[in-house]
């Protein structure tokens, strides 16, 4: 099975005013951040999104194109190389040098436009090559009081969600 490919086409672009800099990718505050999802009309016509309107959120899958091959982790690592946070395997963060680059984010579904959806909290940089975009069932989603997660993954997150505001 680890020989096999596996070849997905976009759906999708993302459109944002966050762009992966020389610096370095932002890690924080995407709480606001306001993006487009613009699906390929060439495969894709408005009839795809029908019904999604009814739906507060969407579950956006996209390709994390600014990470490089020589980047990508297999084993252990400190989350975002915090060495006061204990090395743990990629599988077990939620950190972008993935195997497969890809990434997996609910965000807030504010409109639907033609082919083009708006949306708020995805943490997606400009050009992000999207995957798949799914409705956000309640029922797909654990009670967050049975949920267990290690201590330094709070702390990671604390601001990952939060308004930009909330730096100031």
């Amino acid at each position: 099975m680890t020989d096999m490919d596996i070849v997905l086409r976009p759906i999708g672009c993302v459109h944002s005013s966050e762009h992966i800099s020389d610096q370095g990718s932002r890690e924080d505050y995407w709480g606001d951040v306001v993006s487009e999802i613009r699906l390929d009309e060439t495969s894709f016509t408005p009839d795809a999104l029908e019904g999604l309107t009814d739906f507060s959120h969407v579950e956006v899958l996209f390709y994390l194109h600014g990470v490089s091959d020589a980047s990508l982790v297999s084993g252990r690592r400190h989350p975002r190389s915090n060495p006061n946070w204990p090395q743990v395997g990629i599988f077990a963060q939620r950190g972008k040098a993935r195997p497969n680059r890809i990434a997996a984010t609910v965000c807030r579904l504010i409109s639907v436009q033609g082919s083009t959806l708006r949306v708020q909290g995805l943490d997606a940089f400009d050009g992000s090559p999207v995957l798949d975009i799914k409705p956000v069932f309640a029922e797909f989603t654990p009670d967050r009081a049975s949920i267990r997660q290690p201590k330094w993954s709070n702390e990671l997150m604390l601001d990952y969600c939060a308004s930009a505001k909330k730096r100031e």
